[in-house]
């Protein structure tokens, strides 16, 4: 059957196939019971798996990252299935895995990153590193270039002789000038910088993470080949406007095949109670931002946490 031939029923008996089939898992009412067989032409399984992705609440680009996805499957393995939900990287048309190999890749990090505390100042990051947290992040907020490159030079010492990892967000040319670990990087962010300033981020040694929250900026974040990936926001969060809902378990769960050969961060809204459903995906990191400043107990809950975390790993 050719794309002549493929009527609109048959695009919509594959888009409903999909949808039955992933239905529980993404927590959609499917609108019809249909099941797999074989069907139409390449192009019709990437127009169906589309229709069938938006119906199961993903956006538009990422809806098309998966069309195209299912296509790419579909051709390689020479059937179409509903149930197979794409997770092979070449599908995607990413990079070469591991990602460390590439010609473009910065500087590995470990592949388990631990807990991993986003935090507000110097003074947070010292108390953090000493408690034993193995990845901390200064998220220093400010306009003052001055003011940023004292919180991050300080941000620095505190960490010194501790085995904390430290990745400074967005100022990475502070970072650079400190001598910081990594650089933690958002969407925009990385989309601002050019190629002479990117290899100048990988050229001084820095790690790179990049947050994403979907295919399409997955697919983005690999082509800089970056020491790790954030994926997020997993659950509601209030901390920052996201421009995508919350991504939920199963979504994480298909990021995190895809990314496997990344260092993979999970963040948002993540608390003791969600953190065993978070690490049954196989990510390596866990990020929080309040639910160690705001403690009662900071060492304690940062000792429950990484024991939590070490036994998932």
């Amino acid at each position: 059957m050719n794309d002549s031939s493929t009527r609109p029923q048959d695009m919509e008996a594959m888009a409903q196939a999909i949808v039955q089939a992933h239905a529980q898992r993404f927590g959609v009412s499917p609108d019809a019971h249909v099941q797999a067989s074989q069907f139409g032409s390449d192009d019709a399984v990437y127009r169906a798996a589309k229709t069938a992705a938006l119906r199961l609440g993903f956006i538009e680009i990422d809806a098309e990252v998966l069309g195209r996805a299912w296509q790419a499957q579909t051709g390689r393995t020479g059937r179409f299935v509903a149930q197979a939900w794409p997770v092979a990287a070449a599908d995607f048309g990413m990079g070469s895995f591991p990602p460390a190999a590439r010609a473009n890749a910065f500087p590995p990090c470990p592949l388990n990153l631990g807990l991993y505390a986003v935090l507000p100042d110097a003074a947070w990051v010292g108390r953090c590193a000493r408690m034993g947290v193995p990845t901390v992040q200064l998220r220093f907020k400010s306009e003052d270039a001055q003011a940023v490159a004292r919180e991050v030079h300080a941000a620095v010492a505190e960490v010194s002789g501790t085995d904390a990892l430290l990745f400074i967000n967005d100022h990475w040319r502070a970072a650079i000038a400190a001598g910081a670990y990594g650089v933690h990087l958002g969407q925009e962010d990385l989309d601002a910088l050019t190629a002479e300033e990117l290899k100048e981020i990988r050229d001084a040694g820095l790690r790179l993470g990049v947050s994403t929250h979907g295919y399409a900026e997955m697919l983005r974040a690999d082509k800089v080949s970056p020491s790790y990936i954030a994926m997020g926001a997993v659950f509601p969060t209030t901390l920052k406007k996201m421009a995508t809902v919350p991504q939920g378990v199963a979504r994480l769960d298909g990021y995190a095949q895809l990314t496997r050969g990344y260092p993979q961060v999970a963040i948002g809204g993540i608390d003791e109670a969600r953190l065993a459903s978070v690490l049954a995906t196989g990510v390596g990191s866990v990020a929080v931002v309040r639910a160690i400043v705001t403690a009662e107990d900071p060492e304690d809950t940062a000792a429950r946490w990484q024991a939590a975390i070490s036994a998932g790993a």
